[in-house]
């Protein structure tokens, strides 16, 4: 990827226009295109302004291109717009250069893969699907503390985004392993739902059923299978209570609204009923904030947990982990404190 490439996709990750970068680079946007269509290559002190306003390292710019992102299943609003989607897939394909990067300080400890996949015919399969793979990572029948968690550990790479509103979740393979990405400002139940609905697209071979359904159908069954959710609601309700969807909201991190369908789905309450749930959600404007404290998101540690081990070994500078973290590091007073103990934490 020539620097003319690397300027131009900085500036859609960023989801700027040449006239904004040109403004905010003091550079003009003719010049700026000329560099972008490799017509001209600018100057040291330009490159240092337009990194600056891009937010990005000057390595950054002469870094060559690792992978190619190319984006399959989409979890997007309506709004989302051409350039806001292509801004999503440089930024996603910005991280994932830095994740192999770092990961290939380590290449002995790359996560095996362990993806099965299913084929789907009707919407009932789906159920035996989500527990073959409960069965295939060991999970057993018991809530899933941290799903981004149990991701991560099966060879999934997981990242998270932020900056785009009408964004939710994609997921896609890159040379041959698989990534899902979400937005980063969700409650961990929506978070959660996002990560099931994109495992959903990579293990359910479906046929002749529409995937959008038997994906949400599949976060349902996974979080909550039908054994589970029959211990927790009994075999047949006439309703279900505020207070105590909120308690299993907590207990299982599945949303309020999602155990609502889920409760339809298994027959344990009749279509009126949760209709008549529903209607009091939105009447509330509980449909989009859920009542109570929220759920606590989750975060993905496997790259941030590499590049210190990388920092700790002398593999890379603080500045490089920096970089390569895209955010400033977390434990300075950490290693602060160790240096004053004459403990070795990097350079």
């Amino acid at each position: 990827m020539t620097i003319g490439q690397r300027i131009k996709q900085a500036r859609k990750a960023n989801n700027m226009s040449l006239r904004s970068l040109a403004e905010k680079a003091e550079i003009s946007a003719m010049a700026i295109s000329k560099y972008e269509r490799d017509l001209d290559i600018p100057s040291s002190s330009v490159l240092l302004r337009l990194a600056q306003a891009l937010n990005v390292s000057i390595d950054f710019l002469f870094r060559p291109q690792t992978i190619s992102v190319q984006l399959q299943s989409y979890r997007k609003h309506a709004k989302l717009g051409i350039k806001e989607q292509e801004a999503i897939q440089m930024r996603i394909q910005e991280w994932l250069e830095r994740y192999l990067e770092v990961e290939s300080f380590f290449l002995d400890e790359i996560r095996p893969v362990n993806l099965p996949v299913y084929p789907i015919h009707s919407i009932e399969q789906v159920e035996d699907a989500a527990i073959s793979l409960r069965e295939c990572w060991n999970l057993g029948l018991d809530p899933i503390e941290n799903l981004t968690q149990v991701l991560e550990d099966q060879g999934i790479k997981v990242g998270l985004i932020s900056g785009f509103e009408h964004f939710d979740s994609c997921t896609f393979m890159a040379d041959g392993f698989p990534v899902i990405v979400s937005k980063a400002e969700l409650t961990g139940d929506r978070l959660r739902f996002n990560m099931g609905h994109e495992v959903g697209h990579l293990i359910l071979d479906v046929k002749g059923v529409d995937p959008e359904p038997a994906c949400h159908r599949f976060v349902g069954a996974f979080l909550v299978p039908e054994q589970v959710a029959r211990f927790e609601l009994g075999s047949r309700r006439t309703t279900l209570d505020m207070n105590e969807l909120y308690l299993l909201k907590h207990k299982y991190g599945m949303s309020m609204q999602a155990w609502i369908y889920r409760a339809k789905d298994l027959g344990i309450i009749s279509e009126n009923a949760a209709t008549r749930l529903f209607h009091r959600f939105r009447a509330n404007g509980w449909h989009r904030k859920e009542p109570g404290e929220a759920l606590a998101s989750e975060k993905p540690l496997r790259m941030e947990r590499l590049i210190y081990r990388a920092l700790a070994e002398d593999l890379i500078s603080r500045s490089r982990a920096q970089e390569l973290l895209g955010e400033p590091l977390q434990l300075n007073w950490l290693v602060e404190t160790f240096q004053q103990d004459g403990v070795a934490v990097g350079s």
